[in-house]
């Protein structure tokens, strides 16, 4: 054979094995390329459709099995978060308590903007906005702590004992805010009369209460209507109450293993943690507005004394007969009744709201629901409100529990990683 035979034949050789490579080459990239679009088709199939492969098993299982918190750092975490929620919303509480305990004809309260405003330049922020903040800061911080501790225990013991995880959410949020409402009760009733009454002798408002502190209204409150009135709505404040954050924590819960899931990841982002935070909360607030409405309606409606006149109906007259003669300005406050007669007659005269503030105002004209049953009162709803009368209000109460509830489990979870990094877990159990 001849030497150019042989260079010819090895040249060849070399751009053959050239050829190859680079085939090889493009075909890795395009099998890597397909792999990232067929990962990615499997990502939305798994996350609209589900899967029971082994792949997605195995990756649930890998999502879930996170080191469980320290109950330690879930009650701090939990009342930082919840405290600072609470606190945030609180000018909203105060005008709703304004709104819903205004018994002037007309109305000096209207849309939630002019209240705003109008407490906002007549009283200012600490005393007018946010007048009531002590007493819901000292019951706001134990109340989330005994909370989210009570929760977690509760969580974890039906877990573990083989109680599924819906059912075991639902019943922890249930016994965790029954734990809770025996410390925030007390402090919301506080709250609620000291946001009613705004500064002490309010020249701008009069209410049925005039407390120089917070000191004062806890000693008057016991001196002179006894310890349990402290605990006034107690039982429409846990039929609204207890059902809201069941219904809270197991959306809740739910909403993080999607979005856990559809991450691939435990560390979902501020996005994900602000949407599923306030997607539990709106849903639960929507969810219990019935009985927010009756809950509302049975605390703040005025029940006459028999064989009294109606209070509205003075009012009207007085204030009719005040502009007609120009002895009264149109914006002037009624007389302040003495706190004597208010404690004489505290049986008509139910307390405005406690917890998170009922956003539900009472239909102009509405009658008294002559009862304190929850179920009788959702009846008599029905029955001459219809549908609608279930859910007044509706709207506020979304944006205030989603807002409330979003602050305070982002807050939650941004301050639980904080302390597990700060004071790790030696061997942490996984969550079930």
């Amino acid at each position: 054979m001849s030497l150019s035979s042989i260079t010819k034949n090895t040249t060849a050789a070399h751009q053959a094995t050239n050829t190859t490579f680079i085939n090889r080459n493009e075909s890795l990239e395009d099998t890597l390329h397909s792999n990232a679009e067929s990962s990615q088709r499997k990502k939305l199939w798994r996350f609209w459709n589900g899967s029971s492969s082994a792949e997605t098993a195995a990756m649930e299982v890998e999502i879930e099995e996170e080191p469980r918190p320290q109950y330690i750092h879930s009650m701090i975490a939990g009342g930082l978060g919840g405290t600072t929620g609470d606190l945030l919303m609180h000018s909203l509480d105060t005008v709703k308590t304004r709104q819903q305990g205004d018994l002037a004809v007309p109305s000096r309260y209207t849309t939630m903007a002019s209240t705003y405003a109008t407490i906002f330049r007549q009283e200012g922020i600490r005393r007018g906005l946010y007048s009531g903040v002590t007493p819901a800061f000292l019951g706001s911080f134990p109340g989330t702590v005994i909370f989210f501790g009570t929760y977690e225990y509760s969580k974890r013991q039906m877990i573990d004992s083989g109680t599924p995880n819906s059912i075991a959410y639902l019943a922890a949020g249930f016994i965790a805010d029954f734990a809770a409402s025996f410390v925030y009760v007390p402090s919301e009733v506080l709250k609620t009369r000291l946001q009613l009454q705004g500064r002490y002798n309010n020249p701008y408002f009069s209410s049925s209460y005039n407390y120089r502190s917070t000191y004062d209204a806890f000693n008057t409150i016991v001196r002179t209507e006894g310890f349990a009135a402290l605990f006034h709505g107690y039982k429409a404040t846990i039929f609204r109450d207890l059902p809201f954050s069941a219904i809270q924590f197991a959306f809740y819960e739910q909403e993080q293993k999607l979005a856990k899931k559809w991450m691939e990841s435990r560390d979902i982002g501020l996005g994900l943690e602000i949407l599923t935070g306030a997607a539990a909360g709106g849903v639960a607030g929507v969810l219990t507005c019935p009985l927010d409405v009756v809950k509302t309606r049975i605390q703040t409606q005025v029940n006459p004394i028999p064989g009294a006149a109606p209070i509205a109906q003075p009012l009207r007259k007085a204030a009719a007969g005040a502009r007609s003669s120009g002895s009264l300005a149109p914006s002037s406050p009624p007389p302040r009744p003495a706190m004597e007669h208010v404690a004489a007659s505290s049986s008509q005269r139910r307390t405005i709201a406690t917890s998170s503030p009922s956003t539900s105002v009472c239909k102009p004209g509405a009658i008294n629901l002559d009862t304190s049953s929850i179920m009788k009162g959702l009846m008599i709803i029905r029955k001459t409100e219809g549908m609608a009368g279930w859910f007044r209000g509706v709207g506020p109460r979304a944006v205030w529990t989603s807002t409330q509830s979003s602050v305070m489990l982002v807050l939650y979870q941004t301050l639980l990683k904080k302390l597990e990094a700060w004071n790790p877990q030696p061997d942490g159990d996984p969550v079930a």
